[in-house]
């Protein structure tokens, strides 16, 4: 019997040489600098060409899709056996205390953006499938190991891969956490518009909060006016002494710059951040502002404010396979000449819709004169705990961490793995490990990620001699 820890920690140096160099490309999607080359902006390619280029190298079967999606094969047979991966990351954003794209190792740490998310769980696997490759296992299904450069946003690239190539008979993604990811929420996203209006006392200039929808906002930053400086100065001091966030505060030209800084986190979990933007809001809802600045605000303070679970709304629900609806105020603007975005990301279970969802939320911003539209969704997804591919993976997780205990999960993320009807998202982040991603100082244990290939070892081993 094949001692998979051992095949692992043999790949450890190799693993690490490669997967540093693609952690060092600043992979994140750049709409501004898209091209007919480049669909998503030059980083995500660049990333995707490297990947291909390794495994080439290392004896796979590539092809590169419009520099949106490619793959790399082995094996063969009527079957096929897709991973579905990822090499795009979200921004950096601030305060890190390494720089985001030059990995480090502290501790046995490996911290940079992409470490758990999903860079490093991503090659674990990749090595996992190369390993048995190179040791000869005769694969009775065809493999590919597909990946996408954009998953952090709306997926292009994994949506062209299925457009155009055939679809596989199951699969899984390394892009959540273990042990079996068998079922995910649905995802959709409502978009709000607030109008203009800035003719208070106090006035609204500008409110920033939020880089991704999915990702809780850790900074806010807002320009006013107000009658009395020093009186608003002296209040957010003590505003910033009672509350859950640091912050500053500066005198522009014609008034003041507010600062307040919480704590980023992942979009499905809303409640492990602090939303800097709401936060913020909270603040100033006591001044005296009006218009479409006063509705900003107010919706911010009052309604969404340490409302993840949308309680507010009268819409909380709660399934009891799925779990909770939740919500993250992902994206928070305001400038006085064109009104205010607010983007308010769900995750939802199934029993509830979002047209539902829409309605109860109308219902408030109706006499604010705030308008509502939904964005693209994504239906919830579930795969029976009893088919073969969720017990295989669970086999591979308990026999390699002995948690005998362990039991497929449902999640609100948001993986590939939804895109198959046999697929499930598996690893890499370990029960006790912190989730760090979409945060700052992102970093996954060295140790984890070669214990997650081990896990992969196995599963692909047995999912394609079976």
């Amino acid at each position: 019997m094949t001692d998979w820890m051992k095949a692992a920690q043999s790949q450890e140096k190799s693993y690490l040489k490669d997967l540093t160099n693609l952690l060092k490309i600043p992979s994140v999607r750049d709409d501004s600098a898209a091209t007919d080359e480049y669909p998503l902006g030059p980083m995500p390619a660049k990333a995707l060409q490297e990947f291909l280029k390794m495994a080439k190298q290392d004896g796979f079967r590539t092809k590169n899709i419009d520099n949106l999606v490619g793959y790399a094969e082995w094996g063969e047979g009527d079957e096929t056996l897709a991973i579905l991966a990822h090499l795009d990351v979200m921004p950096a954003g601030k305060g890190w205390d390494t720089d985001p794209f030059d990995p480090v190792i502290k501790d046995g740490n490996l911290y940079a953006r992409g470490a758990s998310d999903d860079k490093g769980p991503g090659m674990a696997c990749y090595y996992a499938l190369k390993y048995l490759k190179d040791q000869g296992v005769k694969f009775n299904k065809k493999v590919r190991f597909i990946v996408g450069t954009d998953e952090e946003s709306n997926w292009t690239g994994m949506h062209r891969y299925f457009e155009v190539e055939p679809a596989p008979t199951m699969g899984f993604s390394p892009d959540a956490e273990f042990p079996v990811i068998n079922g995910e929420k649905g995802q959709f996203s409502l978009l709000l518009d607030v109008p203009a209006g800035n003719s208070g006392k106090a006035q609204l200039k500008s409110f920033q909060s939020g880089l991704r929808f999915n990702m809780v906002p850790r900074e806010a930053v807002a320009e006013i006016t107000v009658p009395d400086k020093e009186q608003v100065t002296s209040e957010f001091g003590q505003f910033i002494e009672n509350n859950p966030v640091t912050g500053k505060v500066e005198e522009t030209m014609d008034g003041l710059k507010l600062t307040v800084i919480g704590k980023a986190a992942h979009g499905m979990e809303p409640e492990k951040g602090i939303n800097a933007g709401t936060y913020l809001a909270t603040f100033l809802n006591k001044y005296d502002f009006s218009g479409g600045a006063a509705s900003f605000i107010s919706f911010l303070a009052k309604y969404l404010h340490l409302d993840t679970r949308m309680e507010k709304f009268d819409c909380s629900f709660t399934d009891d396979v799925m779990g909770e609806l939740t919500m993250n105020a992902g994206i928070l603007n305001y400038d006085e000449e064109n009104g205010g975005k607010i983007n308010m990301n769900f995750r939802y279970p199934k029993g509830i819709t979002p047209d539902e969802i829409q309605a109860k939320v109308e219902k408030i911003t109706k006499s604010l004169a705030i308008t509502v539209n939904q964005g693209d969704g994504q239906l919830p997804h579930y795969v029976d705990p009893d088919d073969p591919i969720v017990k295989t993976l669970m086999e591979a997780y308990i026999d390699i961490s002995g948690d005998q205990n362990a039991k497929p999960e449902v999640v609100g993320g948001g993986t590939y793995g939804r895109l198959m009807k046999r697929g499930v998202a598996f690893g890499a982040l370990m029960p006790n490990t912190p989730n760090t991603m979409h945060q700052a100082n992102e970093f996954q244990p060295v140790n984890d990620l070669i214990t997650s290939m081990a896990i992969y070892m196995q599963a692909i081993n047995n999912l394609v001699t079976d």
